[in-house]
């Protein structure tokens, strides 16, 4: 019979799959013998049943009882007890840290009845006792019976005030319990239930339930969680930050989540239980000030977070409570820090003798890479500073004032740059979070809720800017020396100081863009990390990385950023501008003579920049893409011509002779499916002499720059014969140059990659065109789906992410592997490539390690991410869960 419930000394840190990540920490943290409360787990095997089966398991009921009755029997005391209640929080617990978009529920147990023995078991404390229903109700209320927050927030704002809810007393807050449950009556139709059995087992269920609420979605789709993991349910024995001044709750970090130092973060507020640090009810303190108010709490918190960070061997995000002076841990877990954080904490931990370079490699990612590369504020330039709040999450953010959620999505979805001001964030803020550029928060610390998820999102964030007045109603903050910021104002942010400027403040590169551009940038601690990283990524790679890049300029950042050459030059780019009229000749020739004066006039063209290109990488390969768009792309409009030949026939405007004869070619050449017409290939054996005048001008250049290596790839190709064909008479041309150069095709046709062992026959070399395999092996037509109906399919789960922004491993990924192996066992030294998008995408760069493609090749600013994701693909997995 399956086992669905595990006591915390059941379980370790190496169960998260089972566990979940808290109560798997929990587990491990009770084992190294901290101070944890006794408690049990149910297993996210149990929330997959449920979510499945629409009922919780046979048997998990009894299960559940057994280790309540043995959680009893360790407290001395029964769950609702009258006169001396055990109390119990539920909380969810997923393998990956998802903060706040899941339910927790405290203080279960507590009824009319029972709330007077707690306040005995807290020596008559009844402010304190009062103080614990009122959270149950208004928790339950909200988690498990689905009531609106705004009821029970908006009585408790209309008791408190100008007050802070501490001032309440216990009368009071005796008063609100009847609020609550009068607002449980009128909005859920039922009385709040006094059975403390039936208050854990609704919860429980809630808490499976909360894996499929709509923010929880989102939060995973965001951070790439796989949707059928389930969560698991911690039951906790309570204990009580809010008994009075000698009693607190807080969130410490054992170094800096934000930089990287080391050294006391984190936030504490005294009276206080649960969520209100990360809520941002009220303002915390710094956790350094604990030291004053509670001493020895304070040092054996700094012992215990010395344990958990030399024993995780990472940064550690803890939560903790005090009780009466009693220092209790209720969740650990590695913790999210920012891009420049992981680089930092990654070298700091080589340094101290707990990782390897190896594991340093691991511990970061290309995402994090790329996110050090977005501009800065420019320190030079004239700024207004209106506020200062914490720096929560670092980076520079420009755009319009926003102040809900709603809001900010649709003015996001309109091309629009936003920032989403609220006093506090809260989950159900977070479809806003992800569409704003930055977060701005008037009250909370740098643990609260917008500061811990935008660390992880990799979103700017300043949050307790204390010196803004939000008004959320009337859509506008003021600030001081009377400034008012109303909706569509557009606000400037800095996650890096804290400072809030008005209007727009000018950006500049960032040091780690200005570090791989080969510019001075002093001595800076991240770009330092940075360095060290790349260099062992490089070290341990065995992917090359190229460029796609169509000029000498491209070409040459490029090779600064560190490419190995270049993997995609498309030509098709060089006939764009004044040249459009030598192609317009080359379609409107009406014999062989007219077609060849206007290749003639192309040929030095082209060949001035292959010149460029070749001097720009200065003996690296550069694999060159023969023209591949169908040719009325370079022709103008169909509808404009149309439309002013027919005004001019009608008397009504003017066309010369020369737009007849274009429109003629234009109706000629227009095709209804031009992705599957007239291009790549069958252009070169459809237009006698276009290829030969590229090859030519390759071969013509190749010649005049010492050195070169030039690569020729015939696009398109879905049969041999198409790239015999062509082959036959490159190979021609090249010979009669002197000229020796690789001949291969672009498998970018499902065909292609099918065929790979015949193609190969032909080919030196197989490029991936993913972008066009991905349209093909779906049946897309990608400019127009996208936005059609992609959003719909991320939403039934069809992608977990789009298939044009990470490699469909499972489907085009197949036929990659299939060219990849059918074309190597046809020619042993076929070399392999992809020139894609995908081949800055992290997880494609990993595909392509495992299916053992030679390179990657993307655009110059994404070459260093895939070099680092190419060292990370040749070490083992992370061991360090950072999402």
């Amino acid at each position: 019979m399956a086992k669905y419930v595990y006591d915390f000394t059941e379980g370790n840190r190496n169960l998260k799959d089972l566990l979940g990540g808290k109560g798997a920490n929990l587990a491990e943290m009770t084992n190294l013998g901290l101070p944890v409360p006794p408690g049990f787990t149910i297993t996210t095997e149990a929330c997959r049943y449920y979510l499945a089966e629409g009922k919780v398991p046979d048997g998990l009921g009894d299960e559940v009882d057994q280790h309540l009755e043995a959680l009893e029997r360790a407290m001395g005391r029964k769950l609702g007890q009258i006169d001396d209640p055990l109390l119990v929080s539920v909380r969810s617990g997923a393998k990956f840290s998802m903060p706040g978009m899941m339910e927790t529920v405290l203080n279960i147990g507590l009824n009319d009845e029972s709330v007077h023995g707690l306040a005995k078991q807290a020596g008559g404390n009844e402010r304190f006792a009062w103080d614990s229903y009122r959270r149950l109700i208004q928790m339950f209320g909200k988690t498990v019976l689905d009531i609106d927050g705004e009821h029970f927030e908006g009585a408790l704002d209309r008791l408190k005030g100008d007050r802070q809810d501490t001032d309440l007393d216990a009368g009071e807050l005796q008063g609100l319990v009847e609020t609550f449950k009068g607002i449980v009556r009128e909005q859920a139709g039922r009385e709040f239930p006094a059975d403390p059995r039936e208050q854990m087992r609704l919860a429980v269920k809630a808490v499976f339930d909360s894996w499929n609420a709509p923010r929880a979605i989102l939060y995973r789709r965001q951070e790439r969680i796989p949707a059928d993991l389930g969560t698991a349910v911690n039951i906790v024995a309570m204990v009580f930050g809010n008994c009075g001044n000698d009693s607190g709750t807080g969130v410490a970090f054992t170094r800096d989540p934000g930089s990287g130092q080391q050294g006391i973060y984190g936030d504490y507020l005294q009276n206080a239980q649960g969520e209100d640090v990360v809520a941002g009810i009220r303002n915390t303190i710094p956790l350094q000030e604990l030291e004053r108010i509670d001493k020895r709490s304070y040092d054996e918190l700094l012992e215990i977070m010395s344990t958990l960070e030399n024993h995780y061997r990472d940064l550690c995000d803890i939560e903790f409570t005090i009780e009466r002076g009693k220092l209790w841990m209720l969740q650990t877990r590695v913790g999210k820090r920012t891009a420049a954080a992981a680089f930092c904490i990654a070298t700091q931990l080589v340094d101290q003798g707990l990782i390897t370079m190896d594991e340093a490699v691991t511990r970061v990612t290309g995402d994090q890479l790329a996110k050090l590369m977005f501009p800065r504020f420019d320190a030079g330039a004239d700024k207004r500073r209106i506020a200062k709040g914490m720096n929560a999450s670092p980076g520079a953010a420009v755009g319009k004032a926003v102040f809900s959620s709603e809001r900010a999505v649709e003015l996001a979805g309109q091309g629009e740059d936003v920032i989403l001001v609220r006093r506090e964030t809260n989950p159900d803020d977070l479809s806003g979070m992800i569409a704003a550029r930055g977060i701005l928060t008037s009250r909370g610390g740098k643990t609260s809720h917008a500061a811990v998820v935008a660390r992880g999102m990799g979103k700017t964030c300043v949050c307790g800017a204390e010196e803004l007045e939000v008004s959320i109603e009337e859509r506008r903050f003021a600030a001081p020396g009377g400034v008012t910021v109303s909706e569509g104002d557009v606000i400037s942010i800095d996650g890096s100081t804290g400072e809030v400027f008005l209007g727009e403040v000018p950006v500049v590169d960032s040091p780690v863009v200005e570090y791989f551009e080969g510019k001075d940038v002093g001595d800076d601690d991240l770009v330092r990390a940075v360095d060290r990283i790349m260099r062992h990524a490089d070290e341990t790679r065995r992917l090359a990385v190229r460029a796609n890049a169509d000029t000498p300029d491209d070409a040459a950042r490029a090779r600064r950023f560190g490419a190995q050459g270049i993997g995609l030059c498309r030509t098709e780019h060089m006939f764009l501008g004044e040249r459009r009229k030598l192609v317009e000749d080359l379609v409107l020739a009406s014999g062989e003579e007219e077609r060849q004066a206007a290749l003639d006039a192309l040929e030095p063209l082209q060949r001035a920049d292959f010149e460029g290109i070749f001097r720009a990488m200065d003996g690296l390969p550069v694999t060159i893409r023969l023209i591949d768009p169908p040719l009325h792309e370079f022709l103008p409009d169909l509808t404009e011509l149309s439309v002013r030949v027919a005004l001019a026939d009608a008397g009504a405007g003017e066309a010369s002779d020369k737009d007849r004869v274009l429109l003629a070619a234009v109706k000629r050449l227009h095709e209804q499916n031009p992705m599957l017409g007239l291009r790549g290939v069958r252009l070169g054996l459809v237009i006698p002499g276009l290829f030969a005048m590229q090859v030519r001008a390759i071969a013509q250049a190749a010649k005049a720059v010492p050195g070169a290596r030039p690569e020729i790839m015939i696009p398109l190709v879905a049969a041999v014969q198409e790239l015999e064909a062509v082959r036959e008479e490159a190979a021609g041309i090249l010979a009669e140059t002197g000229v020796d150069a690789l001949i291969g095709t672009m498998i970018e046709t499902p065909r292609a990659a099918l065929a790979a062992g015949q193609v190969a026959e032909a080919a030196q070399f197989f490029s991936f065109g993913t972008n066009d395999l991905t349209q093909m092996a779906w049946g897309f037509s990608r400019d127009d789906v996208e936005a059609a109906f992609f959003s719909r399919y991320l939403e039934l789960g069809i992608f977990g992410v789009s298939p044009f922004e990470t490699l469909d491993r499972d489907g085009v990924g197949r036929l990659v592997r299939i060219a990849a192996d059918e074309g190597r066992a046809a020619r042993p030294d076929l070399k392999l490539g992809i020139c894609g998008e995908h081949g800055g995408d992290p997880d494609s760069v990993h595909f392509c390690h495992e299916a053992g493609l030679d390179y990657v090749s993307c655009s110059p600013f994404r070459i260093p991410v895939a070099r680092l994701e190419a060292g990370r693909a040749a070490l083992s997995q992370n061991d360090s869960d950072t999402r």
